[in-house]
């Protein structure tokens, strides 16, 4: 179970990494090659696509890393990045201007691949190894 963790947590650190990389360097690469605007990366499908990846990767390796480790408040952080990450589909660029849009995406990812890495260090110690005394459900 502990590989399965592992790989879940670096998948979803990845997926959240692609997810700043595309936010951060999309605008630059669109400026110096214009014709990258008509492409997919401009897409708001490329958006629900890194979403519809990023949030079961996400619930898995946490759910499992939370059952080995028992630490909820892993779980918690993740959960309020998800979140984070999701609102910028129902609050509309138009509120939040497209800066503002970037700002919150960047954000959310950074607090899921934060709660990734603590997810990943906590099921490398030997913490992970108790069953018993998980507290998460």
């Amino acid at each position: 179970m502990r590989t399965s963790t592992t790989k879940a947590d670096k998948v979803a650190i990845g997926l959240s990494a692609v997810c700043v990389i595309h936010c951060l360097v999309t605008p630059i690469a669109i400026i110096m090659l214009p014709a990258l605007g008509a492409t997919f990366l401009e897409d708001e499908r490329f958006h629900y696509g890194i979403l519809f990846l990023v949030i079961p990767t996400s619930l898995y390796a946490l759910s499992l890393g939370c059952k080995k480790h028992g630490r909820n408040e892993v779980l918690g952080i993740g959960l309020v990045g998800l979140l984070v990450l999701s609102s910028v589909l129902f609050i509309s660029e138009e509120t939040l201007g497209e800066i503002g849009e970037k700002v919150v995406t960047v954000i959310g990812a950074v607090i899921v691949a934060l709660a990734h890495v603590r997810n990943y260090s906590l099921c490398q110690t030997e913490a992970c190894t108790v069953d018993s005394e998980s507290t998460c459900n």
